[in-house]
């Protein structure tokens, strides 16, 4: 079952978070077709959030088709996204994990490693590599 955390210095929305993991998680193929998302009550124990907000961003996710409310049982997952690329995320995260243990050896923090990713992110994106 995910588990979900929140960044009060993103600046991104709360709900946005919490949808961004459960995507995040189906694309990685941690959450499947079946899986029970926690309930709200499970999301409220385990970060500081409030109820509605978990509702507004089980919603969103139900709009998009991902998961299915069923009242009085729980939200359920109703579709991956994942894809034919999944085989070959285990090698990719292992070159990763190398490259982030010589980023920190190097002396960045955390902060300055998300911000390099995401900058050579944008640039392939806007087809600048």
């Amino acid at each position: 079952m995910i588990e979900f955390h929140l960044d009060g210095r993103s600046g991104v929305a709360p709900y946005l978070q919490l949808v961004r993991q459960v995507r995040q998680a189906l694309r990685l193929g941690l959450l499947h077709e079946g899986d029970q998302l926690p309930t709200v009550k499970d999301v409220v124990g385990q970060v500081p959030i409030n109820p509605n907000t978990v509702l507004k961003a089980y919603r969103e996710l139900e709009r998009d088709g991902l998961v299915a409310a069923r009242p009085g049982v729980g939200t359920f997952v109703t579709r991956t996204l994942a894809d034919e690329s999944l085989a070959a995320h285990e090698p990719l995260r292992a070159e990763l994990r190398d490259w982030l243990t010589r980023a920190r050896a190097a002396g960045l923090d955390a902060e300055s490693i998300e911000a390099l990713i995401a900058a050579e992110v944008r640039d392939m994106v806007e087809g600048n590599v």
